[in-house]
């Protein structure tokens, strides 16, 4: 029997408390010996994150107050790596708060790099961090990626860290190894341990822009010599390279237009090979450093991501190009590492993927080659809510307004046995990603359950820019942000509107980050929405510029234009200096802590939005970055969001109303 009830207030057996109760963020995981271990965060502890070993019970190998976090580029990555074959629990991790390099063992941990917090009686940015740590460089040493604030202009570079903690007062004890460039990545040292490969760029590319890949000649003793450059350029993204053997690389380039895998022998004069030409993507934008999408198997073979909407785990032939994917019940799978299983000759392979499943979620997973077979290390969700309540998402294609296909995912409303009031249709809320390179993908997400499992549906969207439909697709993005983006976003609306999906009246469009600047330029540019919540969204380009951090100082020369030749673009493109279009309710969601998108760009909007009188509220939240972290937090910012739709769409929510201004108060 079907129960029909205004949409948004079903009965949803998902709250807001159950999207941190139930779920830990998990990653990077690698195999240790004959154990796995992985990242795992502490959403009630502050969003600490630690490493956790694989077991009856799972172990937690670094101990509170460490923080296993790197701020290298500010979104980090890679913050820890192995030590020998992992006995005595051996690791060396980036410490959150210090950005120091520890080594921790069962004995204790113990710091392998200086402090460099210029003033701990009135702690300031750290001027050393470290991340993408390969431990199996030389005896006695850690390679890793430096990011140095010491002198005049930052600098990264690739060090050598000595692990007997000779380094921890003495500076000059880092052993650089690769020369300096603005930004660097992907320290990888040959089998034979004479060369290294490694990626850099320079302002302004950002790496999907334009990077370039080196090898220099290494010993143990000085720095890298007779370097040179094998691939890339300011118009060619190279990321990921990886030694086949002694004499040879593998990397991923998008010369071709699409990310696709190329094999060369790094020497003057070479060509590069590519080993499978197809129009998918087989890497995604470094936002994090040490992100990786294949492996080299001891055989010669590649086992490769690969796809568009979202990534399959495949194995490449590299000398017939044959690409055999793996038949696995999965919507996206990147892989982490390979291991070899039984005696020669009889021997399997195994494969640590982190991947999305549209059932499970987001997880770590062990994926049996020969036999195909999936095996879950840990999932995200500690609970998989009842399956009643899960939407099933759809990729769909709408018509762009400049004749291009806008590519989303569409989760209608979805909670067994309900259904809404006769002859109605369902309020809409459109998710902007961030980036605003990043990717919507199909699959298991509380956030997007928690509206549609009371009746709300939601459009994920994949607006010009984003990543995983080639490199046009995202360039349709340069010098087009806040046209472009906002198009998109409009044309996908009206698709649904047009197909009877949603209600014309009751759209909304919420986002963070990059896509907090489209809710908001949505919002001053456009009627479509009734409704609009901007997390840690850009507000003023201006002050963005001017308030930054390195790894985005010159994003927005390729987003908007040159600056400050462009200034008067700037300003007409910014929300804040269009308030008076707007005219619909805005939630604007902040962490005070966030040093890429600072807290004035909420507040300055706040204001904007007081001194028109448009209904709002300005919610900071203590102690938090860019995303959010603290349980409590995720919870508050949730069920705010909810409580900010049914008061502007006018249905019963069950949570506690909100407190919306036309002031200058800011009321939650």
């Amino acid at each position: 029997m079907t129960t029909r009830a205004p949409f948004g207030s079903w009965p949803s057996p998902i709250s807001a408390a159950s999207l941190v109760a139930t779920s830990t963020p998990v990653g990077s995981p690698r195999f240790v010996g004959d154990s796995i271990w992985w990242l795992e965060g502490r959403p009630a502890e502050g969003g600490r994150f630690t490493v956790v070993a694989d077991g009856e019970p799972h172990r937690e190998l670094v101990p509170a107050p460490y923080n296993v976090r790197s701020r290298v580029h500010e979104y980090g990555g890679s913050a820890w790596a192995p030590v020998g074959d992992g006995s005595g629990d051996a690791l060396v991790f980036a410490n959150f708060a210090d950005q120091r390099v520890y080594l921790h063992t069962g004995d204790g941990t113990t710091a392998l790099t200086p402090a460099s917090v210029p003033d701990q009686d009135a702690p300031a940015d750290p001027r050393l961090r470290f991340a993408e740590f390969t431990a199996s460089w030389r005896d006695g040493e850690v390679l890793a990626v430096c990011e140095d604030h010491t002198g005049e202009e930052i600098e990264r570079y690739i060090v050598a860290i000595p692990l007997d903690g000779s380094a921890a007062d003495d500076v000059a004890a880092l052993r650089r190894v690769t020369p300096s460039s603005r930004f660097a990545a992907y320290p990888r040292v040959s089998p034979d341990g004479t060369r290294i490969a490694w990626i850099s760029w320079e302002h302004p590319q950002m790496p999907w822009d334009g990077t370039v890949l080196h090898v220099g000649d290494v010993d143990d003793a000085g720095p890298a010599t007779g370097v040179r450059d094998i691939a890339g350029s300011t118009t060619e993204s190279v990321l990921q390279p990886e030694w086949l053997d002694a004499g040879s690389l593998a990397f991923i380039s998008d010369r071709s237009g699409w990310w696709n895998l190329y094999g060369q022998v790094p020497e003057p004069g070479s060509e590069a090979r590519p080993l499978c030409p197809r129009a998918e993507e087989f890497a995604e934008p470094l936002w994090q450093i040490g992100s990786t999408w294949y492996q080299v198997l001891d055989d010669g073979r590649i086992l490769a991501a690969h796809g568009t909407h979202g990534m399959r785990l495949a194995v490449l032939d590299p000398a017939t190009g044959v690409l055999e994917d793996l038949d696995l019940q999965l919507t996206h799978a990147v892989p982490s590492g390979v291991r070899r299983t039984g005696d020669a000759p009889r021997t399997g392979l195994e494969v640590l993927t982190v991947s999305q499943s549209a059932t499970e979620g987001a997880g770590i997973r062990l994926v049996d080659v020969d036999a195909g077979s999936l095996q879950t290390v840990r999932r995200a969700l500690d609970e998989l809510p009842a399956a009643g309540a899960l939407p099933t998402g759809e990729a769909m294609d709408f018509p762009g307004s400049d004749g291009a296909v806008v590519h989303a995912n569409v989760y209608a409303p979805a909670l067994a046995g309900h259904a809404g009031p006769e002859g109605e249709l369902p309020p809409f809320v459109a998710f902007v990603h961030g980036g605003p390179t990043g990717q919507a993908r199909i699959g298991l997400s509380l956030p997007i359950a928690y509206y549609t499992s009371r009746g709300i549906g939601v459009v994920d969207v994949n607006y010009a820019g984003s990543s995983g439909f080639g490199r046009a697709y995202r360039d349709r993005l340069k010098g087009q942000w806040g046209v472009a983006d906002v198009a998109d976003t409009v044309a996908v609306m009206r698709g649904l509107v047009d197909a009877g999906i949603a209600d014309p009246k009751h759209l909304a469009i919420e986002g963070g980050s990059a896509g907090g600047w489209t809710t908001l330029a949505c919002l001053v540019n456009t009627d479509a929405f009734a409704a609009g919540i901007s997390r840690y969204g850009v507000a003023d380009l201006e002050a963005l510029v001017a308030d930054t951090h390195d790894f985005e100082a010159h994003y927005m020369e390729s987003l908007v234009g040159p600056w400050p030749e462009a200034r008067e673009l700037y300003a007409e493109r910014a929300p804040i200096n269009h308030v008076d279009q707007l005219d619909c309710p805005v939630l604007l969601l902040q962490g005070d802590e966030d040093r890429v998108v600072p807290p004035n760009q909420s507040r300055l909007f706040a204001d904007a939005l007081a001194a028109k009188g448009i209904e709002h509220a300005y919610v900071l939240f203590a102690g938090e970055q860019h995303g959010f972290r603290k349980a409590a937090n995720i919870v508050r910012a949730q069920e705010l969001s909810l409580a900010f739709y049914a008061h502007v769409f006018g249905f019963t929510a069950d949570v506690e109303p909100i407190e919306l201004t036309r002031g200058t108060g800011a009321g939650a």
